[in-house]
């Protein structure tokens, strides 16, 4: 019966950590104490500000639909993030709000990639970026990258991979799942060398504002006519009020509001209502308090695993990641992952999840928990590689 399905639907793949996830669950019902490294979500909850403020929305009856580009006044509220973080004036009407930051990558896809054309992305990179081109029935041309570029693209690699079916590119900065970040000058770079070919600069900056002793430029101070995704899930601590944001171009918006009305109508309109107070200087201090907690926790997590002998070659700048060789010990990156839940109780990701490049060597870790349960995380680790050791 499966036959009858699309090629489309055939031919993205599901999180393969599901399944560990789904085997950690089990043993976290039958008792066991687990600890979860392998989910990108940040273990704070949101802050109070704005579950005040989405509380009361409902209150007020705030539970209609929205405009298709959003709340006005969070469009509003957006640009002046802008202009007091990156200096930058950015006009309301260029910003449509979006169900998560997948509803700003559906929009963006959508627009700008035809039947049998593709992007260029990083591999590894974020495997839904690639899943949402071939959703629209483009394609992801996957160019593999390494330390000795930060695992990012370089105009360099544009140029080597870009070919008649190419459109743009799609980078992350800080990337999923390397941490990594392109400066200022290297999305200027990218920038020129796309627009040089007639393509599309898109920049994921779902991950800004979760950067360690500097702040990520975003793409809009080099490249006015770049599309930028970014998310109130990471920084902002919403993962489940699905509301994100896309810039565009002010020629794109007509089309892309087009789009919007047809794929979702609108954001969640309580999300929209609770997310005006992210930007009250009170909201803002206690993400900055959770920015420094998740620093603390990078600093600690990050020797600890090189000590154990996990191979991370590049110190990641940004997000909540950690992504390591396992090479030293030898075996599937899958089955290391399988190891370690069932001997440790102690779950992360397996690199086949963001690509094929070396993906059975690496592995990820979400350093999403407290520092007592990382360093918990750490001893588990120890005690597993001796058993992985001795298989």
């Amino acid at each position: 019966m499966a036959q009858s399905y699309s090629a489309r639907s055939r031919a993205i793949e599901p999180f393969h950590v599901m399944a560990l996830l789904a085997r950690a669950n089990e043993l976290q019902a039958a008792g066991h104490d687990v600890i979860h490294l392998e989910i990108g979500e940040p273990d704070f909850g949101t802050a109070e500000p704005i579950v005040q403020a989405g509380q009361a929305a409902l209150a007020a009856g705030h539970t209609r639909y929205t405009a298709a580009r959003g709340l006005p006044q969070l469009r509003e509220a957006i640009a002046g993030f802008y202009a007091s973080r990156y200096r930058l004036n950015i006009d309301p009407e260029r910003i449509l709000i979006t169900p998560g930051g997948s509803g700003a990558l559906l929009l963006a896809s959508s627009l700008l990639v035809d039947p049998g054309r593709h992007w260029l992305l990083a591999d590894p990179g974020y495997p839904c970026n690639r899943h949402f081109l071939r959703l629209v029935e483009g394609g992801a041309q996957l160019v593999p990258v390494g330390p000795d570029t930060r695992y990012q693209l370089t105009p360099q690699l544009v140029e080597r991979h870009w070919d008649a079916d190419s459109v743009g590119a799609l980078v992350a900065s800080p990337a999923n799942p390397t941490g990594t970040v392109l400066h200022a000058d290297e999305l200027a770079a990218l920038s020129q060398t796309l627009k040089a070919r007639g393509g599309h600069l898109v920049v994921d900056e779902i991950y800004h504002g979760l950067t360690y002793g500097m702040d990520a430029s975003s793409v809009l101070e080099v490249d006015d006519e770049a599309f930028v995704l970014n998310s109130f899930s990471k920084y902002f601590g919403m993962t489940g009020w699905r509301l994100g944001w896309l810039v565009a171009p002010p020629d794109a918006v007509p089309e892309l509001e087009k789009l919007a009305q047809n794929l979702y109508i609108s954001a969640p309109s309580m999300a929209q209502y609770a997310a005006l107070a992210c930007f009250q200087p009170q909201t803002l201090e206690i993400l900055e308090q959770r920015r420094a907690e998740f620093a603390r926790r990078r600093d600690y997590l990050l020797p600890a695993l090189r000590e154990l002998g996990f191979g991370i070659a590049v110190e990641p700048e940004g997000a909540f990641y950690l992504y390591a060789d396992i090479s030293a010990f030898g075996g599937d990156a899958y089955a290391f992952c399988q190891h370690f839940i069932e001997t440790e109780h102690l779950a992360f990701t397996p690199g086949l999840d963001f690509g094929r490049n070396q993906a059975g060597q690496h592995v990820r870790f979400a350093y999403t928990q407290s520092l007592p349960r990382l360093e918990e995380a750490v001893q588990r680790l120890a005690r597993g590689l001796k058993s992985w050791a001795g298989q």
